[in-house]
């Protein structure tokens, strides 16, 4: 029996965030276009979490305790605190019709 090591889901993603920049712009993308917030605010959490969740919640303006609770699965982030988290992350939504 081998004894190997695994990396959970959410950590490798946390950590491929952290590598490479253009892998958050197609991950936040592709779950946004899943058209369910839940799906959208983890991606968001994992973004944080690969920024610093203290870093993010100080740029944010917002108690580091209450990011974690915005972005948690029964999160539910006024607009103003959802942007300020996207600002504080360096995202930036575009719409298109």
């Amino acid at each position: 029996m081998t004894n190997r090591t695994s990396t959970s889901h959410d950590k490798w993603v946390v950590e491929e965030l952290q590598r490479d920049p253009a892998f958050a712009e197609s991950y936040l993308e592709t779950a946004l276009e899943e058209n369910d917030p839940h799906v959208f605010m983890l991606a968001l959490r994992h973004l944080a979490e690969a920024r610093g969740m203290s870093k993010v919640a100080e740029e944010a303006g917002i108690p580091r305790e209450s990011l974690y609770r915005a972005l948690s699965a029964r999160g539910n982030p006024r607009w103003s605190t959802l942007f300020a988290i996207l600002k504080a992350t360096g995202v930036k939504m575009h719409l298109a019709a």
